[in-house]
């Protein structure tokens, strides 16, 4: 393994019904003015959202609510966020959600802080946050594992580009998997395909031999795809919920990239896409990946074979892409562009534009060219 220093710094709360205990514990440590930040109203269909603000306003805390963050959040929403800590000098930020919500927080947190334009300091200047406004996570939503990192997921609408960037982390997580309840299943089963998406692009970056995070990615992959089948026969079932959950925070700790390199060309390419057509992240990889992998399946043939066999229980390389492909069928998740819902016509135009501007990663079994991405994008029309 290649030499690394590795930190953990959140606190997880994990288990139903664990939120009361939670913030009982993490409140007294912040400030008096908090920013309560979710999405839509699902939090507040589903009682969440009364149950967090009765505990804040239990611990004396002044509220003040952020809502509306989208599935991509955009960076004119995490500008409007951090305009709205300054004015209201916020102390502590409550991300309410899934990856979106604490994803726009984090770079929300940071962007706080400064008064550079955070998107010029990271790409042009290449500085990097060091403080931000602090900040706790309630996941409501698995599969991403963004409260488990300083990482997001930006889109800029105006540069038509969707990428990385640096906030600050979260403190600490709340997993309760009994919040995801009213999530509608295909969107439980898209989160989880992201996560399996995470273990995937780990495993498949560069490594050597006989490494325990390669191991460990493995039997992610294997976990998860085994309660997203217990999802399928019942979609309440709450154990799988659990595993899931955790499976989709060991996937974005660090755990599985500690000592080597990663794989994200998917990841790329779908970003790209996502910028340009605001498709759900994790169906927009469901229908990359199988295309993606049969391009690189000569160039890691020793890790498709132990990937078919461990996660699939197929003997050859092709017979567990195979079996990836119908295991993204029987989830009912897309399988072609057309099946993602876009706020454009997919057509080859938009995809030569996604492969001329998508992120090229270096560290895959094989560098890709730009034709050869476009090619990959039009084999999934």
């Amino acid at each position: 393994m290649n030499k690394f220093t590795f930190s953990y710094p959140t606190k997880v709360y994990f288990g139903e019904g664990v939120a009361a205990d939670a913030l009982r514990q993490e409140l007294p440590k912040v400030g008096k003015t908090v920013l309560l930040a979710y999405g839509g109203g699902s939090v507040k269909k589903s009682g969440v959202y009364d149950e967090l603000k009765e505990l804040l306003l239990a611990s004396n805390k002044e509220i003040v609510d952020f809502s509306g963050i989208m599935p991509n959040p955009t960076y004119t929403k995490v500008q409007e966020g951090a305009n709205l800590v300054k004015e209201r000098q916020v102390d502590f930020i409550l991300a309410v959600g899934g990856g979106s919500v604490v994803d726009c927080c984090k770079v929300i947190s940071a962007q706080a802080m400064t008064e550079e334009d955070i998107w010029s300091m990271e790409y042009e200047q290449g500085k990097f946050p060091t403080a931000g406004v602090p900040m706790g996570a309630v996941i409501t939503v698995s599969g991403t594992g963004a409260e488990m990192n300083a990482g997001a997921v930006i889109t800029y609408e105006e540069k038509l580009w969707k990428g990385p960037i640096v906030g600050i982390g979260a403190s600490f997580a709340v997993l309760d998997p009994a919040y995801t309840a009213t999530v509608p299943p295909l969107q439980v089963l898209s989160g989880a395909f992201d996560t399996l998406s995470h273990a995937m692009e780990t495993y498949f970056g560069s490594s050597d031999a006989d490494n325990v995070s390669d191991d460990v990615a493995l039997a992610i992959m294997r976990n998860t795809v085994t309660n997203m089948r217990r999802l399928l026969t019942n979609i309440h079932d709450m154990q799988a919920r659990s595993n899931l959950m955790w499976d989709s925070a060991m996937a974005e700790n660090g755990i599985l990239k500690v000592g080597r390199l990663t794989d994200f060309q998917a990841h790329q390419i779908e970003h790209q896409l996502g910028a340009y057509t605001d498709c759900n992240h994790g169906q927009g990889l469901a229908v990359i990946h199988p295309a993606y992998y049969r391009h690189i399946l000569k160039d890691a043939s020793e890790k498709f074979t132990r990937f078919a066999q461990e996660v699939f229980g197929k003997d050859t390389a092709e017979g567990g892409l195979n079996a990836l492909a119908a295991f993204i069928r029987d989830c009912g998740l897309p399988t072609k562009m057309e099946q993602l819902k876009s706020k454009v016509a997919i057509t080859p135009e938009i995809l030569r534009q996604v492969a001329d501007t998508c992120n090229i990663i270096k560290s895959g079994p094989r560098e890709l060219s730009r034709e050869e991405i476009y090619e990959i994008l039009c084999e999934c029309l």
